[in-house]
């Protein structure tokens, strides 16, 4: 198939989040499908990675969305009630570019990455298309809108979760809607009433997150990865080191907490100490998580799965996880990640991991398989092009 994908940031480098996913499915796909990608940059300097996706896709189609013209975009929110999300990523440039795009090549079918992204080909029947959420993102806003304790970004966090809650509502324009996770799958169904969802999961790259065998010996290292500039993230570690770290140093006063991602903001960087190491940006991500001892993800709000727990459940290291993304995995808590919600019971648990080689080694083994089996991104871009012959032969 002919199939175009049009996504809402560069999916390169693959480092994290929908850069990864974009990257990684296509890379599975090229060699059965001509692709084609449309997609922002942002900086010049983007433009440089055209030579690398290009080994990807046959033709690619970068379009200029410099930050300060979204920016402006974004202050008509005042008076235009649709979400950030979407006035974000407006652009007259890039529909005129889509339109082009669409003239030039005859698709097969179009895969549209992300909510953001929706209102371009939302009237475009004539074409099938898949819309990528890929996560329930009115869930995501309700989230945190609960956990803000500032009276005045709770108001701003609420109008904001309403207004996509109602963008949500195009997802029934398109041919299938994908999201990540059964929780956002069974969320979605409820509050929208629609029947075209599937699942599509996050994966992991099991020839970089491979393991030939973690130590399981060392019980020091307690380890936290993402992007820092990512609310959710930052609230994680913040949350982490002021109420879950104390009660772990007490019973292992060596331990050590490190945060690795690139762009940590300042509220993040106050929180090193000789305990806690932030690194900034790490190219080899998977080296990090070898040295782990068990890694943890306290998220308090957020949707759909963590690319974190996947990775380190990829790499056979135990995993100590909140609600948030676990049930997207499809496990038991102790199947490689052990799920707590509450301070107290989240230390416990990563205690109870310190103590033991005997139960690391299980709960980081029993992970690994499961992700082997599930997780693979062959696995899931065959299940991508399933949905692509779906909608095709609709």
């Amino acid at each position: 198939m002919k199939l175009l994908f049009f996504a809402n940031r560069i999916p390169y480098p693959p480092y994290r989040g929908d850069k990864l996913k974009i990257y990684n499915l296509a890379k599975q796909l090229k060699d059965k499908h001509e692709l084609h990608l449309l997609t922002f940059v942002q900086t010049k300097e983007e433009h440089a990675y055209r030579a690398e996706l290009e080994k990807v896709f046959k033709k690619v189609h970068l379009v200029y969305l410099p930050k300060w013209h979204s920016a402006l975009n974004c202050l008509t929110a005042l008076w235009d009630r649709r979400p950030l999300q979407l006035l974000y990523f407006q652009s007259k440039t890039m529909a005129r570019s889509l339109n082009k795009v669409l003239e030039e090549d005859r698709f097969d079918a179009v895969h549209v990455q992300h909510l953001r992204l929706s209102p371009y080909l939302a009237q475009r029947n004539d074409i099938p298309r898949i819309l990528d959420m890929p996560d329930a993102f009115s869930l995501y806003w309700d989230r945190r809108k609960k956990a803000q304790k500032n009276p005045l970004l709770k108001a701003f966090e609420t109008i904001e979760q309403k207004r996509v809650f109602k963008a949500e509502k195009i997802m029934a324009k398109y041919d299938l809607s994908l999201v990540c996770s059964a929780e956002d799958l069974e969320y979605l169904k409820e509050k929208h009433q629609i029947d075209n969802l599937r699942l599509l999961p996050n994966g992991v790259d099991l020839e970089t997150f491979s393991v030939s065998g973690h130590d399981y010996t060392h019980n020091h290292t307690l380890l936290f990865t993402g992007n820092m500039d990512y609310a959710p993230n930052v609230d994680a570690v913040c949350y982490f080191t002021e109420q879950i770290l104390p009660g772990i140093k007490r019973e292992f006063p060596a331990v050590k907490f490190i945060i690795a991602g690139q762009r940590p903001v300042k509220k993040v960087l106050a929180l090193a100490s000789d305990s806690v190491i932030i690194t900034g940006f790490v190219k080899d991500l998977a080296a990090v998580y070898n040295e782990a001892s068990v890694v943890v993800a306290p998220l308090r709000y957020g949707a759909g799965t963590q690319n974190k727990v996947l990775e380190g459940m990829a790499m056979g290291v135990p995993v100590v996880c909140s609600n948030i993304g676990f049930k997207g995995l499809g496990v038991n808590s102790g199947e490689g990640a052990i799920m707590q919600t509450e301070p107290g019971v989240f230390a416990n648990s990563v205690i109870e991991l310190l103590r033991s080689e005997a139960l690391r080694k299980q709960v980081g083994e029993k992970g690994r398989s499961i992700i082997v089996a599930k997780f693979g991104w062959p696995a899931i871009a065959a299940k991508l092009s399933g949905y692509f012959q779906d909608i095709t032969q609709h």
